[in-house]
Parts: structure tokens; sequence; C-alpha cells
């Protein structure tokens, strides 16, 4: 498709803006850039259709299956908009004077209490953006914990090697060493490595309950009573939360500190569709050192301070706002009954799937799911000569979005498939039926494969060329 500089035709303008009613400022040349902006000179009509063409063009949940692994990509329902987008919530602005908001920070408020119930925490900030954002302030939790006692010398953080990889980056980002230990052969974390690795330098463990290959580990007690007993805290990365909110609890796993993603588990829009939302929670001993300004409860309304031994801001004001207002919505409309009916919907729907194409596909680790599946394409790439990357490229001409590819790490021709609790056995149906007929194209004619896909608007790019030589900026004759 064109660029809209390649639609542009001088002097084609339409008017978006009525006539200034006000007195024009005057800013001093100084100010001002010596030249116009080259910018695009396009109709109202050709501007509508540019717009429309790349909408086409797109994907997301509402366009099909969107199985992305460790992402859970779940319907978000539009009551969660509708509830954003009252006026009360955004005709506002973060420096009123807090009497005249006392409505949002009550949402916020209820929003915290219940994601600590729901997560067995006792504090949380909803300051993060992201979830890699919530990684960073559950770990300067912990530093500022370790800190406070004088415990300068715990600077490593252990993390497994099934990790999502902004962990390890999260930990060096707050300055830590990271420690990688390794898988045992069931999936889950190897508990000789694991005591191995701790020590007195051990300030905390990273680890994501069920893991990235779908597995629940066993051994969770066990692991955080190690990084305990070596005077070490437990953090949680609540990546994986949908497939065990409501039925177990980060916090009664042995963990101090957790963060959420509520473009994840508790259903707003995520990626492209908009703003993500990381709020980290923490057990009594930590809350102390949360971000400000926090809100409580008080006789005579709600307030905000300061904890006492604050890291300080890690957002502008109160986090991602109308973002977990969608959360609150999502939460409060589902309830204790529908919030475990909710998780336990992705286990079945993962399991379901899975139970299509096991025998087919070879399966990275055997036995049940939790709330996503990791398919092992290594034998079919060495004895027959496609990959994952083909068959994700294939998908694409059936409009599916391909599953998670290469990762985990651990599994090298990885498809990591999460079908979330939002989707129907129809859909789930069908979307095994298109893996099984791209495995027999694959077995009888991996060219086919390699050349996918054959019905999108480009074929298969150069990803190399386009990594190692990005064209980021129109360039003008």
């Amino acid at each position: 498709m064109k660029l809209l500089f390649e639609r542009s035709v001088p002097g084609r303008c339409h008017d978006l803006l009525p006539a200034c009613d006000v007195p024009v400022a005057e800013f001093d040349a100084s100010l001002l850039r010596g030249t116009a902006p080259r910018l695009p000179e396009i109709s109202e009509i050709d501007l509508g259709r540019h717009y429309t063409e790349l909408a086409k063009q797109t994907h997301g949940v509402n366009d099909g299956f969107y199985p992305l692994g460790s992402c859970t990509m779940k319907y978000n329902p539009r009551v969660n908009e509708e509830m954003a987008a009252l006026p009360g919530f955004t005709q506002i602005h973060p420096l009123q004077p807090i009497e005249t908001v006392q409505g949002c920070l009550e949402a916020l408020y209820t929003a915290e209490q219940l994601l600590c119930e729901i997560t067995g925490m006792d504090g949380m900030t909803l300051q993060p953006a992201a979830g890699a954002h919530g990684e960073y302030t559950g770990l300067q939790l912990i530093r500022s914990y370790h800190l406070s006692r004088g415990d300068t010398a715990r600077n490593k953080i252990i993390v497994p090697d099934s990790a999502h990889g902004t962990n390890p980056a999260s930990a060096s980002m707050v300055g830590y060493k990271v420690v990688s230990i390794p898988s045992n052969p069931e999936g889950g974390v190897d508990l000789d490595a694991l005591r191995a690795a701790v020590g007195p330098d051990t300030a905390g463990l990273m680890l994501t309950n069920p893991n990235t290959v779908g597995l629940f580990d066993a051994n969770i007690l066990e692991i955080t009573k190690i990084v305990h007993e070596a005077g070490g805290l437990c953090y949680y990365d609540g990546a994986n939360l949908n497939a065990i909110m409501g039925h177990v609890r980060p916090g009664d796993m042995g963990f101090d500190c957790v963060h959420l993603n509520l473009h994840k588990t508790f259903s707003t829009p995520h990626g492209g569709g908009g703003p993500g939302s990381g709020p980290a929670g923490c057990k009594e001993f930590l809350k102390p050192f949360l971000p400000t300004p926090h809100v409580k409860k008080t006789e005579a309304g709600y307030e905000l301070y300061a904890p006492e031994q604050s890291m300080g801001k890690v957002r502008s004001f109160y986090g991602n706002f109308l973002v977990i207002l969608k959360a609150l919505t999502y939460v409060l409309t589902l309830g204790k009954e529908g919030i475990p009916e909710a998780s336990a919907g992705a286990v079945l729907n993962a399991n379901y799937m899975m139970s299509k194409l096991v025998g087919s596909y070879d399966m990275a680790c055997k036995g049940l799911c939790m709330h996503e599946f990791v398919m092992d394409l290594s034998r079919q790439a060495h004895d027959h000569g496609f990959t994952a990357m083909d068959v994700a490229k294939r998908l694409l001409d059936f409009g599916m979005h391909p599953p998670t590819m290469y990762f985990p790490l651990i599994v090298h021709e990885a498809l990591m498939i999460e079908p979330t609790e939002t989707e129907s056995p129809e859909t789930l149906d069908e979307a095994a039926e298109v893996y099984l007929q791209i495995l027999a194209e694959g077995m009888a004619d991996a060219e086919k494969l390699h050349n996918a896909p054959l019905n999108c608007a480009i074929s298969r790019p150069d990803e190399v060329g386009a990594a190692r030589n990005p064209i980021v900026r129109y360039t003008f004759e």
C-alpha cells in the first residue's frame, strides 16, 4: 500500500479545525523553526481510505484466533470500555484538589484491595505502566528491603532458564547480577541447582508459576523455602496468573512480592490496542518501601500519603488510570465465582486444543498443561526441512495470528499456544484442523511452507535484511 507521503499532492488539503476564536499568541522568532514541516497534503477521503486500509491489514482478537503464548490475548469485554469512558473518570485532572476526585481515589483503592485479595498480597502500587515496569518496581522493593537492613552483600537475582526475557533485563536495570539455573527433566526448577546457587549474596528469586512451558511447579513451596532460608526474597512474575487466579495465590506459595499484567489477566487492551498496566504488590513487611503517592481510606474519605521509606515515584501520578478502571470492571463483573471459572476455562481450553494436536506434533513436556502448551518442531526441521517459523508464516494465510515462536529458549523449535478462556470449542476445533493441515503440507512439500504466506498483503520479507538495515523514515526525492 502507498504511504501518506506517496498519496500527497501539493496544495491538496482538508480543514479539520474551525477558525481560531481567541487571540493568537505570537512567539519569539528564536522559538520558531526556519522551514515548515514536510507534512503530507491529502484530502479527507484519501486520508480515511488510508487508515481503513491500514486497519484491514492489522490483526487483533476481534479479527480472529490470536493464541499468542505467554501473553494472554483474551477478548476484552466492551463493558470495560464503557465504564472507563464515563465522564466522571475521563474529564478530570490529576492535580485537582483531593476532595473533588474522591470517586476516582475510591476506584484506585478498591482495585488495590481486590488485586491484593486475588494475589495474597498486603499492599500494592498501581503506578507501573506495564509488566516489565512492574518487575522493576518489585525488584526495587527487594533492593530497598535489603539496603534498609544494611545487607549490601546481596547482589544476585536467581532466574530460571525458562524465564521471560524481561526478568534478567529488569534485574540488571536494578543493579543485580543474574544467576541462571536450569530446568529439571519435568520442566520445573532444578532443586539441586537452586540449592547450589543460593547463598549470602542472594537477593532474591524471580519465578513464573505456571512457567513458560505451561506447567505448574509442584515443588513451589520447597523452592520459596530454599530461597527464604538463604535470606533472599521471592518475586512472582504474574504474566501467567490467568491460569490460576481464584484457585491459588502467589502469596500462599511463599512469594513476597508480585507484579500483575492488567493487560493480560484482567482483560484490558494489549499491545497496539492501548497502554498496559503492571501493578506491583507485596507482603506487609515491604509496604513501607512502596512508591509514592499511595491511596488510603480514612474516616473523612480517601487521601494520598507517602509510605515511610518509599522508593519514590516510578511513574507520573497514579499509573494508567483508565486501564486500571477497565481491570476493576472486569474483576467486579466476574466476582468470586467468575474469576476461578475464567482461569479454569483457560486451562481447559489449552488442554482441549493440545489433545487435538498431540501425537501429530511433539510436545515439549508430557502430560497435562496449564494455560498454554509448547510444541517442539525439531523433528520436522531435521527430518522434513520445515521449521516453526514456516508453520507460523503459513498460519497467516488462514487468518490466524501465529503463536509465540522460539520461546522459551530451552525449546529450540518452539511454538507456544495459549488459547485463553474466551475462545469457543468450535474455534479451537477449526484452529487444530489448520495446524494439522499445515503439518501435512510440510510433510508433502516443505518448499510450500518456505514461501508462506501465500495470500497476504506481502509475502515473506527478508527478516535478516530488515533487522540489519531497517527503513524507519520516508526519504523524499
